[in-house]
């Protein structure tokens, strides 16, 4: 591939896109903060490109007063963009249009550097008791998702960690017991609630194309990757998959991964030196390999 026909492919898209929907607290700040390796908050671009007084950020992201049509940039990674759906639990029907007229929009123009390429839609396991409350099943009936893909993203798992404990002191285990058996009870509390939600979610009209749990987003060992390999495996299209992958800066690893794999299924000819190189920037850090490739010809 030439030089300038990669520099155009980037230049087209641009950024990596992403609607977050979820309730109020459902972590979805800390998850776009681990994605994007910081502990800061975004800054906030409105609609006509005027950045938002971060006084009036702080402290918003996660009661959702803020528009959907807002860009939620973080300086440690810009290659992300994101959007914040507002009021959702609250079942508005007039928030439920603004949200499938964005999406029809956006998932569709065809100025390139508008479109979102997906949708995670957080559930809070601290809510395990009501997974699914009724302005969730609109969402999945009514809003038009057919053109980008939807990751159900099970948010704040290690929360079901305390519901085990709860749930084994009445039947009967001690503190200490129940303690100790939380983990294997954790476990098995999330694999039933993913299969009810994927369950429930499958009948709809509209359902996602696949679902996540998260847990400790918060903590320095909380790991993102299992939503990165999901969003990506839900594109259809190879270069929206690089793009994501060569977005992401929180694991080198799934760089190479997915370029090994990719690489080993499509590359007609692997030993061709130069279809090689190209093959391999294409799923790296652009902002660093691709630019150095660009000034240097050269890996």
């Amino acid at each position: 591939m030439d030089p300038a026909k990669v520099r155009q492919h980037f230049d087209r898209i641009g950024h990596f896109r992403i609607l977050v929907i979820g309730r109020s607290n459902a972590g979805k700040t800390t998850i776009l903060q681990r994605v994007c390796n910081t502990t800061e908050l975004p800054e906030i671009t409105n609609a006509k490109g005027e950045k938002v007084d971060p006084v009036v950020v702080q402290g918003t992201l996660e009661r959702g007063y803020h528009n959907i049509e807002d860009e939620l940039i973080f300086r440690s990674n810009p290659g992300f963009i994101f959007h914040d759906s507002r009021g959702f639990e609250a079942g508005s029907d007039s928030e439920l249009k603004l949200m499938k007229k964005f999406v029809a929009e956006r998932a569709t123009t065809m100025k390139l550097d508008k479109r979102i390429h997906a949708i995670w839609f957080c559930i809070p396991m601290t809510d395990y008791e009501r997974t699914i409350v009724a302005a969730e099943k609109k969402f999945f009936n009514e809003c038009n998702t057919a053109k980008v893909p939807v990751i159900v993203v099970l948010t704040k798992a290690d929360a079901l960690q305390f519901a085990a404990i709860e749930q084994l002191i009445d039947q009967g285990c001690t503190i200490e017991e129940a303690k100790e058996k939380a983990g294997e009870a954790a476990i098995q509390m999330l694999s039933k609630l993913k299969m009810r939600i994927e369950t429930q979610l499958d009948r709809c009209k509209y359902p996602p194309k696949d679902c996540v749990s998260l847990a400790s987003m918060n903590e320095d060992h909380g790991d993102c990757n299992p939503l990165l390999r999901c969003t990506t495996n839900a594109l259809d299209e190879v270069e929206l998959q690089k793009l994501v992958i060569s977005t992401q800066q929180v694991n080198i690893v799934l760089n190479i991964e997915y370029a090994v794999k990719v690489i080993l299924s499509t590359c007609n000819d692997p030993f061709h030196k130069e279809a090689l190189e190209w093959n391999i920037l294409g799923w790296m850090p652009c902002a660093k390999v691709c630019k150095a490739y660009f000034l240097f010809g050269k890996l």
